[in-house]
Formats: structure tokens, C-alpha cells, sequence
């Protein structure tokens, strides 16, 4: 049996909304809150329009940057199509997760992988693309 409510035209509310002032306009507020994902609020922010910028980058030029910048997770990193991915076996430290925020990388709850699109933007896909693309681990195929 299908059911049908008639919606009232007039709001029985008649006062306007008002909001409590933010707890940042105290006067004993600081202005800005320290990052404190690691604890001791000693991490700089993301900037995001840089990270975004990266995001974009082409598989070799994130390899390079990861290399340089994380040699540990380049250790780790496999490249999965064009995206490259990093698994850790247990949560990498504050300072490394956001290193990897910041050169555009995102963490994957599904995959339990931190990946990087190289450009390539994709929505999610319930099959795992290890079927469908090729894959690597650069760390492997360096010049001994």
C-alpha cells in the first residue's frame, strides 16, 4: 500500500536561527590550532593547492619524489597500472602520512593501501585492479 504525507506550506518555526558565537572569537582562544596528529602539534599544515598540483603528476615523476623524499615507503611502493600504491604492515608515523598526503597520495580504506592517481582519476571499482592492469614494485627493478 503506498503511502502519501502532505507537506505543510507554513513552517511552524517563526523565530529566525541563531547560532552561538565560535569558540574562536574568545578572547582566550588562540587564533589558530596546531596540527596535532602527532601528538605534539609540531606538524606544519598540508598545502593543499600544492597537493593538488601533484596529484596530477605522471607515474615517474611521483617515483622520483617518493624516492626522494620517503626512501622507506619507496621501498614499499607498487605501481598498479599507472597509480602508485604503498601498503604499510603497521600505521606509518604522523610525519610520514602526512609527507605522503602532501605529495598527493590518499589513504584507501578498502585496499588498506596509501595510492597516488598519477592523473589518473578514477572512481572506486569493487574488482581488484591487479586483474585488470600490470604491476610492480620499482625498488625491484632499480640498477644494482
Amino acid at each position: 500500500m503506498k503511502t502519501t504525507s502532505k507537506k505543510s506550506s507554513q513552517s511552524s518555526r517563526t523565530e529566525p536561527i541563531t547560532l552561538a558565537p565560535a569558540a574562536a572569537a574568545s578572547a582566550d582562544a588562540p587564533a589558530a590550532q596546531p596540527d596535532s596528529r602527532n601528538g605534539t602539534g609540531n606538524l606544519p599544515p598540508i598545502d593543499s593547492e600544492q597537493r593538488k598540483k601533484n596529484r596530477t603528476l605522471p607515474t615517474p615523476t611521483v617515483l622520483q619524489r617518493l624516492q626522494t623524499s620517503l626512501p622507506d615507503a619507496y621501498r614499499l611502493a607498487e605501481v598498479v597500472g599507472k597509480w602508485v600504491w604503498v601498503s604499510f604492515s603497521e600505521q606509518p608515523a604522523a610525519e610520514i602520512r602526512q609527507q605522503l598526503a602532501q605529495l598527493g597520495f590518499h589513504w584507501n580504506r578498502e585496499r588498506q593501501a596509501w595510492q597516488h592517481p598519477c592523473g589518473q582519476f578514477s572512481m572506486g571499482s569493487p574488482a581488484d585492479p591487479h586483474e585488470k592492469y600490470a604491476s610492480y614494485h620499482p625498488a625491484d627493478h632499480q640498477a644494482a
